[in-house]
């Protein structure tokens, strides 16, 4: 009876990876280039226990997802994922993210994890990849190796730090059949969520706010801002095509205009107490967004891409992040003007 379920187990194996691979030639989410065998996601490693690994321990994202997933009793969602290794290097020379390394390294140790000397080493070791790096310059350099070996990866915000590194970092994915998704965690709000499933129907335009501190070595909102303006992608979708800003030492008000002719908002704030949320407008009633629900809904959209190969944002929507970002940047340089957003 053994030898009789071991060769029907062997037989099913062989069926759906000759499935998978017929599928896998056609969708360039399951191509064979970023899953060599054609096996389906749920087969590929039992479906239970992949190995993480983490690139950039200089930002308390690294050290929350690791505590997550590495947890004495994990929660089921989180489908038995663990950090196993990390190399720790992010941003090479700013000096808020620099100088927490040290600590992160001994926090993440003493949670089993191993730290390795090199992201050729680290991808010997793991299956997946979580892109943590604080500093979004460094992130076209880091993820290359990544996609070229193959690996799933997660890119966390911001993706780059420029529109043509996003772009490169996509144009290298695609040709290589390797799944990427980006995303900050507040696009995970639960009253987003809500909003997304219809609560008000149809959006009409949004507001959305959060802190927008600023980095020298960054566009202005690729650094803090961002986390608002995902709100308000995630709420709008795509298809702004200008924006105008009005900038203060403390304050930026940036307005988009939508192709469909809707408008939305961001408002970062540099002063008072740093909070996210903001007001959707829809064609049933108006709703507030609030409050931040932690690092774990994120997390378990990862684990979720992870497993599918299937990203839950697509690249288009985060150029179009990029776009709007450099197009603000414009329009503050030009006193407030009108600027129509790059997507070549």
């Amino acid at each position: 009876m053994i030898i009789q379920n071991e060769l029907t187990r062997r037989r099913f194996l062989k069926s759906a990876a000759l499935a998978s691979m017929s599928v896998g030639l056609l969708n360039p989410q399951t191509s064979l280039l970023a899953n060599p065998f054609g096996w389906p996601a749920a087969l590929g490693n039992g479906g239970q226990g992949k190995k993480v690994g983490i690139i950039g321990l200089d930002t308390s994202h690294a050290v929350a997802f690791t505590k997550t997933l590495n947890a004495e009793n994990p929660e089921p969602r989180f489908k038995g994922y663990r950090v196993v290794a990390a190399y720790p290097q992010g941003s090479k020379d700013i000096v808020s993210a620099t100088e927490r390394v040290p600590g992160y390294i001994e926090q993440v140790k003493a949670l089993g994890v191993e730290i390795v000397d090199s992201i050729a080493s680290l991808l010997k070791k793991v299956d997946v990849i979580l892109l943590e790096s604080n500093d979004g310059r460094v992130h076209l350099e880091q993820a290359v190796p990544v996609i070229q070996a193959g690996k799933t990866l997660f890119i966390d915000k911001p993706i780059a730090a420029s529109y043509n590194d996003a772009k490169k970092i996509f144009e290298l994915a695609r040709q290589k059949g390797v799944p990427i998704f980006s995303s900050s965690s507040l696009r995970y709000m639960e009253s987003i969520k809500q909003v997304q499933s219809g609560s008000v129907g149809a959006v009409l335009g949004a507001d959305t706010y959060s802190p927008a501190h600023l980095e020298s070595t960054h566009p202005d909102f690729y650094w803090y801002g961002i986390h608002g303006i995902e709100m308000l992608f995630a709420i709008m979708g795509t298809g702004c095509e200008s924006v105008m800003r009005l900038h203060t030492e403390d304050t930026d008000v940036v307005v988009g205009y939508w192709a469909d002719g809707r408008l939305g908002t961001y408002r970062g704030t540099r002063s008072g107490k740093s909070d996210y949320g903001g007001i959707v407008f829809g064609e049933k009633g108006n709703t507030y967004l609030g409050k931040f629900d932690g690092y774990n809904p994120l997390l378990e959209q990862i684990i979720n891409f992870f497993e599918s190969g299937v990203a839950p944002v697509s690249a288009e929507q985060t150029l179009e992040i990029c776009a709007f970002i450099e197009a603000a940047d414009q329009s503050k340089s030009n006193g407030g003007t009108l600027v129509k957003l790059n997507k070549n």
